[in-house]
């Protein structure tokens, strides 16, 4: 196939690929050749069918095979004789619409090259490691915060309102058109006012009751209540407060402790300081991780694909849009367009995501078949009773397999960018590093 370029300007190139009559019929001749020895036709044995019956038996159905192969391997030889990558897909034509068999296929191969990225030296980058480690008065307020979630409710004075947040034991019995339906009556049922537990309205009539009181809750069920018997309808309860408890936070001890699957107190401290330390060293990592782009974007400097950055700077304008109006979640809105801040937001994700991937592919950076399991598996689970559905969905979707690859990825080629530059350590506060995390989401 001869191959001439037509367009070298920047990264964009143009190429005309011209397949000749002689080439595509020899391909075509070939393929029925490799075909031959299995092919039965009335008449005669197999294998012994003349290549001529053949070409007019099945010459039309091979011609587009042999067709897209001739293309494909030009491609293919094109990009392993120029050393060049695409941006992305290439842009493939047939440009004599008016083809018919005999003629030459004269086809166009458009696309934007990847640009070369320039050698990066990693050892010289200066970066700052922030180090917190958790107090005891860290410790104590974690666990106070747990202390409350174990919280336990105890008798408020006799005669007490009851409080949103209060728990409300009591019976009731409900009723639609003055029958009482199934599931609408319980006894002694402890209620935490505020939970949002019972349909809408039902809770906020039970606010003020006291111990002792009977009081009448007229609700009306959703239209789209599951009970479709009930959907739509206004039901009266019958209520009879027995009990109003206030909130009390759990004691801080070993029992406690034991509920979170602590042998003790001092068992579960550690835990807390450990998970913790944790928590402040992902927030270290991000700030690092920021300190190292920055880095490569002022350091690193080559041409870009003014295509990727184009999509990129109208999907990140799309996103803020959508942000921006979050009662809309269709894309039937005008058409949105990148604002120069939207563009250069775009070039900046651009360049760094071409200088990570080229660290990557220097230093050999491969996703494992174990990581990308575990993180369909942590996808999977926001999918309860459909994690096998997840899991079929993700094997045959290449697109979702690289959506869950990418930060794996860039991840790796992070700690192998950590390792390679010049890091410093800072231990500070935890007020430090919560001001520090909030200087990055501000930028």
């Amino acid at each position: 196939m001869q191959v001439t370029e037509t367009l070298n300007e920047g990264l964009k190139r143009g190429y005309k690929m011209v397949l000749s009559a002689k080439e595509l019929d020899d391909k075509v001749l070939a393929k029925l050749k490799e075909a031959q020895p299995e092919i039965e036709m009335k008449g005669f044995r197999k294998g012994k069918v003349p290549l001529p019956l053949l070409k007019k038996q099945f010459g039309a159905r091979v011609l587009g095979e042999a067709m897209q192969e001739a293309v494909d391997g030009a491609m293919s030889k094109h990009f392993e004789d120029s050393g060049e990558r695409p941006a992305a897909e290439p842009a493939v034509k047939m440009t004599n619409e008016d083809w018919k068999e005999g003629d030459d296929v004269e086809v166009e191969m458009s696309y934007e090259a990847l640009p070369e990225i320039p050698e990066l030296a990693l050892d010289k980058i200066k970066l700052e490691k922030l180090v917190v480690k958790a107090d005891d008065a860290a410790v104590d307020e974690a666990l106070g915060n747990l202390a409350s979630t174990a919280q336990d409710f105890k008798d408020r004075r006799k005669g007490s309102k009851a409080k949103d947040g209060d728990q409300v034991t009591f019976d009731f019995v409900g009723k639609v058109d003055g029958e009482a339906f199934e599931g609408g009556s319980a006894e002694d049922y402890p209620l935490v006012l505020g939970s949002n537990s019972f349909i809408p309205g039902y809770e906020e009539q039970l606010v003020g009751v006291k111990a002792g009181e009977e009081k009448d809750v007229t609700v009306s069920f959703p239209e789209d209540y599951q009970a479709e018997h009930l959907a739509g309808k206004e039901a009266v309860f019958s209520c009879t407060i027995k009990a109003v408890k206030e909130p009390v936070a759990a004691e801080i001890n070993d029992e406690l402790a034991q509920k979170f699957g602590a042998e003790d107190l001092e068992a579960l401290k550690t835990q807390i300081r450990e998970r913790l330390e944790m928590e402040y060293a992902g927030a270290a990592r991000a700030i690092m991780k920021r300190g190292l782009l920055d880095a490569l974007d002022k350091t690193v400097k080559f041409e870009l694909p003014p295509t990727m950055v184009e999509m990129e700077a109208k999907q990140i304008a799309h996103q803020l849009w959508h942000e921006d109006n979050p009662d809309v979640h269709g894309h039937d809105h005008p058409e949105i367009e990148p604002t120069k801040e939207h563009t250069e937001l775009a070039e900046r994700r651009v360049k760094l995501g071409l200088v990570l991937a080229e660290l990557g592919r220097v230093a050999e950076v491969q996703v494992s078949d174990a990581e990308m399991t575990q993180a369909v598996m942590e996808q999977a689970r926001q999918y309860p009773g459909q994690e096998r559905e997840f899991f079929e969905f993700v094997q045959s979707n290449p697109q979702m397999q690289q959506q869950l690859r990418a930060p794996i990825f860039e991840d790796k080629v992070v700690d192998h960018a950590f390792e390679q530059a010049k890091v410093t350590e800072k231990e500070i506060s935890k007020d430090d590093l919560e001001k520090a995390l909030e200087a990055l989401e501000d930028e």
